[in-house]
């Protein structure tokens, strides 16, 4: 069996985007990838990226928000930055991993409209993830299991 593709997936905060494309990533890629996400400035992982995730099935209440310091020593295939600011903080990873950019909005701070405003970005910004994510798990050259 052909290794997987080691993904390691970069935002400011490792509190939303990174963390969803990382459930996401790990979901929907099944046994292709191991999947991991980190942030430049790392916080916590937003009450709203938990639920948005669960009601597709898919449970990140277990993660927690890294640094980017934690994997600077690894190896990866693919090191994809989600947001503007970890494309220019991003470090450099041993070996010849693929750097691909896709920025995401950024949902709304804490405190930033009601619940319900804020829920709908991150469904919004979880969907556009998932979409491109379908796009780069099918894309040529990656293993497919």
């Amino acid at each position: 069996m052909t290794e997987k593709n080691r993904v390691l997936i970069l935002c400011t905060g490792n509190s939303a985007r990174s963390q969803m494309a990382e459930g996401i990533l790990r979901h929907d890629g099944g046994c292709a990838f191991e999947v991991f996400s980190a942030g430049v400035k790392p916080g916590f992982v937003r009450p709203e990226a938990i639920q948005a995730m669960s009601e597709i099935g898919i449970d990140i209440s277990n993660h927690r928000s890294k640094s980017v310091d934690e994997f600077v020593s690894q190896r990866f295939d693919y090191v994809i930055t989600v947001c503007d600011n970890a494309k220019e903080s991003c470090p450099v990873f041993p070996g010849a991993a693929a750097r691909i950019h896709q920025s995401f909005e950024d949902p709304p701070a804490p405190g930033v409209g009601d619940d319900d405003f804020r829920l709908a970005v991150f469904r919004r910004v979880r969907d556009e993830i998932r979409r491109w994510m379908e796009g780069f798990i099918h894309a040529p050259g990656k293993y497919q299991c």
